[in-house]
């Protein structure tokens, strides 16, 4: 496949202007993110997580923000699995939106914190009971045989739980990113994209118009 040859043009018209931004970039990615399901993409909430060791080897994969507010992008996963791993030793993640129909992108990098016990109770307690039996069958990023062993433990759990009431399982939770940097990237036409970096200062956000 020659990947040179294949290239799609941005055809986005109109330019982002400083002006055009929100002065919060947490309100500005809200804005965003609204644009993107009101347009209906498939899967607007995807972000890319990166993580990485404390010898610092990254890793990464997409996961979906479940909760956006002034503390931080959060999502929930396994306790167990890799990326747990990794925050446990390097508690710091980038987050990646790429919106692709809309030619858009955020960037979003900083520290990360647990959840409460109540919030992932929350989420975890929201989610269909086929999703919180799986969470409780699967030890995420584990060797296993085959698929038949996890589909056995899925089974079993389904029996011993009929009534659906699936307790969370403490090796399963949520995970807040608070940002430290927030970066907006808009395409347009002959690669000439407009990107606009926000980044914490301890009197508010600082923002900066970068070359693309």
């Amino acid at each position: 496949m020659n990947t040179v040859e294949i290239r799609r043009e941005c055809l986005r018209s109109e330019r982002l202007l400083e002006p055009d931004l929100l002065t919060d970039p947490i309100r500005q990615f809200e804005v965003w993110l609204g644009e993107a399901v009101a347009a209906k993409l498939h899967e607007p909430f995807a972000m890319t997580l990166a993580t990485a060791t404390r010898d610092s080897v990254p890793s990464a994969r997409i996961v979906l923000l479940r909760g956006l507010d002034d503390r931080g992008f959060t999502f929930f996963t396994s306790y167990e699995g890799r990326k747990a791993q990794e925050l446990a030793e390097n508690p710091r993640a980038a987050l990646v939106f790429y919106w692709a129909e809309l030619e858009r992108q955020v960037r979003v990098e900083g520290a990360v914190s647990l959840t409460s016990a109540e919030e992932s109770d929350a989420y975890f307690n929201s989610r269909p009971v086929e999703s919180r039996l799986a969470a409780c069958a699967a030890r995420q990023s584990a060797v296993i045989a085959n698929r038949d062993e996890l589909e056995s433990r899925w089974q079993a759990l389904r029996q011993q739980y009929p009534d659906g009431n699936v307790p969370r399982p403490s090796t399963w939770g949520g995970y807040r990113v608070f940002p430290e940097v927030i970066e907006f990237w808009q395409g347009g036409p002959h690669r000439l994209h407009d990107r606009f970096r926000f980044t914490r200062q301890p009197a508010g956000w600082k923002i900066e118009r970068l070359a693309p």
